[in-house]
């Protein structure tokens, strides 16, 4: 819940123009999450750019009387091609469940959009040391019921909840060990193959100063940006050391 239409502009032409003088990977995305008052804008600006850009939640009904909520169908209507899905705040400040989620992510396949589904363990999980348990409840219920299509249609992002905007970071191998166990749970759930082809993202405060070591580990596919985002030159840098 960041930026007006005005400075939202004023970032995308910046990106857009450090863009420009970048060198330019055909396997790299860039895919940017604004507000859904940004969309408009959105889709106007980046119609001729390599930046993609998704919308951050969506409802899991078609329509219906859900004041204040947003449907698929109004978000490709938008042209938005991506949307994230359980967000750790989402799951922390508006209650959401595995079981919510999964139903979400019926919803976006269902409108051919690519979710990017949210997991990871709180603080307190973390000292527990039960957050192998809580990541892989995460994957079962939220993810697994889909096929081995469905599946290769979405996109897994690790939040280490305790590593967000607290001050404490995961280290490059914490990261990298939950990354590699999230492949391992696919490979037992689906094969091998599978559990290669699919991105997994890290989002857990990522910056300039760590980006490129955790891009490093072999488990690691990209980011899922935060606070970092919001300034256009680390945002620019990060995108950099992938």
């Amino acid at each position: 819940m960041n930026t007006t239409n005005a400075s939202a502009e004023l970032f995308l032409n910046e990106l857009t123009n450090l863009l420009k003088g970048a060198k330019q990977d055909a396997d790299k995305k860039i895919i940017i999450f604004p507000p859904y008052t940004h969309l408009h804008l959105f889709s106007k600006i980046l119609k001729n750019s390599m930046i993609e850009y998704g919308a951050q939640n969506l409802h899991q009904n078609d329509h219906g009387a859900f004041t204040g909520e947003i449907s698929a169908e109004m978000l490709i209507e938008a042209g938005c091609r991506y949307v994230i899905v359980g967000h750790s705040e989402r799951r922390q400040y508006f209650h959401e469940t595995n079981e919510l989620l999964a139903l979400k992510i019926r919803q976006a396949l269902k409108y051919q959009l690519t979710p990017i589904y949210c997991i990871g363990e709180t603080l307190n999980q973390r000292q527990q040391n039960i957050y192998f348990q809580v990541i892989e409840e995460q994957l079962n219920t939220g993810l697994f019921h889909l096929s081995e299509n469905e599946l290769l249609q979405c996109i897994i992002a690790y939040e280490p909840v305790w590593a967000i905007g607290t001050g404490v970071n995961a280290t490059p191998a914490q990261a990298q060990e939950v990354h590699h166990f999230i492949r391992l749970k696919i490979a037992e759930k689906y094969n091998e193959n599978i559990s290669q082809q699919i991105s997994v993202l890290y989002g857990g405060s990522i910056k300039p100063s760590n980006s490129a070591e955790l891009f490093s580990q072999p488990d690691i596919d990209g980011g899922l940006i935060g606070g970092a985002s919001l300034q256009v030159n680390d945002f620019f840098a990060i995108i950099n050391s992938f």
